[in-house]
């Protein structure tokens, strides 16, 4: 593999091991001609998948744009990188599981995935999804999010009473 940093064109693997529970190859490798180490994942190359966006286009699966959102909302949040890329690869490989066969998947299948990954992992980052994957008009509806999170019924206070 060639050297992202100076182009030597032979690096050596220093480090080898599954990772997305054995669905990938996390490579550690290191370059003889600047010394700079660097990861590279290998993937099972798998057929293109056609996500159906909500006005009906369509585009092509990318699971870096995933892995792109799913940063976003962990940002500055105590989680590890391999924590973000074992989440993204469980959301690719059940929404390949799920509309593999069918060629095209809802984008709003891979976004409720998105968000029943991150409810599990960190509630934080779970909100900073869900706000802008669920586009809130308004506080209220942020509020609703949070309370579901907590288990409480929407625009009830934990006394019993109603929110306002």
């Amino acid at each position: 593999m060639k050297c992202p940093y100076c182009g030597e064109p032979d690096t050596r693997v220093v480090d080898s091991r599954l990772t997305e529970e054995g669905a990938a190859v996390r490579r550690r490798r290191e370059c003889p001609g600047c010394g700079r180490r660097f990861t590279t994942y290998e993937r099972l190359e798998e057929p293109p998948l056609l996500v159906v966006k909500k006005d009906g286009r369509r585009e092509v699966f990318s699971r870096a744009k995933i892995l792109a959102g799913v940063l976003k909302a962990c940002e500055k949040r105590p989680i590890r990188m391999d924590q973000v890329e074992d989440l993204v690869g469980r959301v690719e490989r059940a929404v390949r599981q799920q509309f593999g066969g069918a060629g095209e998947v809802p984008s709003a299948a891979i976004g409720e995935r998105v968000m029943d990954e991150l409810r599990r992992l960190d509630a934080v980052a779970y909100v900073r999804f869900a706000s802008v994957y669920r586009e809130f008009k308004d506080v209220s509806g942020f509020v609703a999010e949070v309370e579901g999170l907590l288990g409480r019924r929407p625009g009830v206070s934990e006394q019993g009473g109603t929110c306002r």
